[in-house]
């Protein structure tokens, strides 16, 4: 086996602890940084790691492929909509393909033993090398002395004496170390995948159950504003300048623009041209507007060449909630 290592890091503390950790055992180390459209992380700090640790990054989007185990996972998910086991198989099957280009022998993540409950104890662990066709190649530093031996220190690459036995949930272990390893400027620890929030998962299963195949495009509409639904019709309503700027976009490419006439307000997407949704998107707008609640307001509306108007007043908060897509576990204000 090739003493090289290919490291996945995150940007966030655990996995720039554990290239710090095998940098320090003399190993030589190339990273990988995977994003994929759910993704919050701050590349930023990937681009840092790099630069302070004299490491080279190669920087891996997973789209349409990934999109497709979303919305249909061979091994389910968890909480909300995360596919944390089989994104990890795709992850390493992708690490495994540049590795043998790099000339790489096995591979180091920052995972710990027990601290996420899906993906993150050791059945769920083998599994994923199984599936991924890297078994017993991931070296784990961080929880390393709690797990089963794998080939680099059955073959003498690293010394089991240099790893940890960090588990579960608590972060102060991980604290400890970075202080000790000289690491200070770390981002928060908290998790950065949108398929874990639960307010984004209600959407993202909305979508898949009403609208069919899953597309980066779509993805982008999710993220923003906020979602209503009328029958089978999405209604997006802007928060701000940006979500208003995104929505116009989609607008000009086939969907339905309602904003409310000489009023500072909302821009709304109506994804069709039914009728039933853009009488709720016109009361909707001028909810989320300017415009006092008890008055009538004009609301413009125009999908391409048609326009017209409707004078209409703020839709009241009982059946507001009635139509917004929101999680069963608090709902969006």
């Amino acid at each position: 086996m090739e003493g090289k290592a290919l490291a996945l890091i995150s940007g966030g503390l655990d996995s720039t602890l554990a290239v710090k950790m095998v940098k320090e055992m003399g190993i030589e180390v190339e990273a990988v940084h995977f994003s994929t459209p759910f993704c919050q992380c701050d590349k930023c700090s990937v681009t840092t790691i790099g630069e302070q640790f004299d490491l080279k990054v190669h920087y891996i989007f997973l789209g349409e492929e990934f999109l497709s185990v979303v919305a249909d996972p061979p091994h389910g998910r968890g909480s909300h909509m995360n596919v944390c086991i089989d994104c990890r198989i795709l992850m390493l099957r992708k690490a495994k393909i540049l590795a043998e280009q790099i000339g790489a022998g096995f591979f180091v993540t920052g995972e710990v033993l027990g601290q996420r409950p899906m993906s993150q104890h050791s059945s769920a662990m083998r599994l994923i090398e199984r599936e991924a066709g890297v078994e017993d190649m991931v070296l784990r530093p961080l929880s390393g002395k709690l797990m089963r031996e794998t080939r680099m220190e059955d073959e003498g690459i690293v010394d089991r004496d240099n790893l940890l036995e960090i588990s579960g949930r608590r972060r102060l272990p991980q604290f400890v170390l970075a202080e000790k390893l000289g690491i200070y400027n770390y981002p928060c620890p908290s998790g950065g995948c949108l398929l874990t929030d639960p307010e984004f998962a209600a959407r993202l299963r909305d979508y898949l159950e009403n609208e069919g195949t899953l597309t980066v495009e779509a993805i982008l509409l999710l993220k923003i504003g906020r979602h209503f639904r009328v029958g089978t019709t999405r209604i997006v309503v802007g928060r701000n300048e940006l979500d208003n700027n995104i929505l116009e976009g989609f607008a000009q490419r086939g969907g339905t623009r309602l904003e409310v006439e000489m009023m500072n307000g909302p821009l709304t997407l109506v994804m069709g041209h039914d009728e039933a949704a853009i009488k709720a998107a016109a009361a909707l707008t001028v909810r989320y507007s300017d415009a006092p609640r008890s008055e009538l307001a004009w609301v413009g509306v125009r999908s391409g060449d048609f326009e017209t108007r409707i004078y209409v007043a703020a839709i009241n908060e009982g059946e507001l909630e009635t139509l917004r897509i929101r999680s069963s576990q608090r709902r969006e204000k």
